[in-house]
């Protein structure tokens, strides 16, 4: 399957010191940074120095919730190929598309109007996207008017070729095909996590920290996400199962100056990448999506090219509403990739190619079940595969 993550190249692995005190704390007033928090809260605890604190995972957290996932340091990988490992997060899509189009085509039948229409329903029903589903439905039209195409494989064939491509084309249409593109002096690599409450952002942030450590990377991760009492107490049981220092202040802080810190204390400390949790929010919330700009412009300012990766987490099984979020965090944020969550769980996880189609953006990673190791680099022909075989 290759590297999870790829900036970084050597065997060498980096030990980050479980927990270990922050070494540089920044100053509380650095210009662009005094801004009113979206939340009211007691103000944070100034050292006499000027200085403004910064927690790390080591503080003890009372009632902590324990997350839906777990993940164990050292977990082993799984002895099945990946391949099988994905048809079996599929299968679920997979039943609900291939087999209906089999049903469609059953008996021999003629590829006419009225099996058109059918496949053009079973399309849809997997949330393929209607845009894409009319181009299938047309392209094979003109195939079967040309006799280029006469059976059932060469009809799933050119469903499969014609998917296959909206996929690569979303991947080089825009973010990163690689994290190599970034130059290796620029440090911390910023990628900024985004998304509403319930998609498994916090569960992602956890494997994503554990697995860009595991191939000789040193992490760092910013609970931004001030607006949520849970949220930081969550990344904090993530942080210390991956080995994995945290920045995190009171809830109701301003998430920007929780972001200016962390990027002071990794640039500090020479991390290599710097992952930023943000508050889950609605896509329709112009207030929470004008913080997300803020904080854009505060990474950019202390890390050039940052944030280098705006990632947003959708759950597969939101189906077409996922693409109504993206649309509207890309607007806010410019994001540059997908992480589609709980592909598992969905028979319409079509909507991996909807969202290709329609905002070329490439879908980075996947979650395809509930182990550390089931987060993976998203493929495009081996989920295209996945559907059909």
């Amino acid at each position: 399957m290759g590297l999870f993550w790829k900036r970084k190249s050597g065997s060498d692995f980096i030990s980050l010191g479980l927990n270990t005190p922050l070494e540089a704390e920044t100053k509380a007033n650095e210009a662009d940074t005094q801004v009113e928090p979206s939340v009211q809260a007691p103000a944070l605890p100034v050292s006499q120095s000027g200085e403004r604190s910064v927690l790390t995972a080591v503080e003890q957290v009372s009632a902590r919730p324990a997350p839906v996932e777990t993940l164990e340091p050292g977990q082993p990988l799984e002895d099945e190929s990946f391949l099988r490992r994905f048809r079996r997060a599929v299968a679920a899509t997979r039943e609900n598309l291939a087999s209906r189009i089999e049903d469609v085509v059953k008996g021999e039948r003629q590829i006419d109007a009225s099996m058109l229409d059918e496949l053009e329903e079973a399309l849809i029903s997997a949330d393929i996207g209607i845009q894409t589903t009319l181009e299938i439905i047309e392209d094979v039209r003109r195939q079967v008017d040309r006799q280029t195409l006469k059976n059932f494989d060469e009809l799933k064939s050119a469903i499969k070729q014609h998917l296959l491509k909206i996929l690569d084309q979303a991947r080089t249409a825009r973010g990163v095909a690689s994290e190599t593109t970034v130059p290796d002096d620029v440090r911390p690599y910023v990628m900024m996590i985004v998304g509403v409450n319930g998609t498994g952002k916090t569960t992602t942030i956890g494997k994503l920290a554990q697995r860009i450590k595991s191939e000789g990377n040193e992490v760092l991760i910013c609970a931004a996400d001030t607006f949520r009492a849970a949220a930081s107490d969550q990344l904090a049981i993530w942080a210390e199962r991956a080995g994995v220092p945290l920045i995190q202040q009171r809830q109701g802080t301003d998430p920007a100056a929780v972001l200016f810190d962390a990027l002071k204390a990794a640039r500090a400390r020479n991390t290599d990448v710097l992952i930023v949790d943000t508050a889950g929010r609605l896509h329709n919330k112009a207030n929470l999506m004008a913080e997300l700009v803020k904080m854009n412009r505060v990474a950019s300012r202390e890390v050039q090219g940052a944030p280098h990766e705006t990632l947003l987490v959708l759950d597969a099984v939101t189906g077409q509403n996922g693409l109504s979020q993206a649309r509207e965090f890309l607007k806010a944020t410019g994001v540059t990739g997908l992480v589609l969550t709980k592909l598992d769980g969905t028979a319409k996880g079509g909507i991996a190619v909807a969202i290709a189609k329609e905002l070329n953006l490439p879908i980075r990673y996947c979650g395809i079940g509930e182990k550390a190791d089931d987060l993976v680099v998203f493929d495009p022909k081996t989920y295209v595969d996945g559907l059909f075989d």
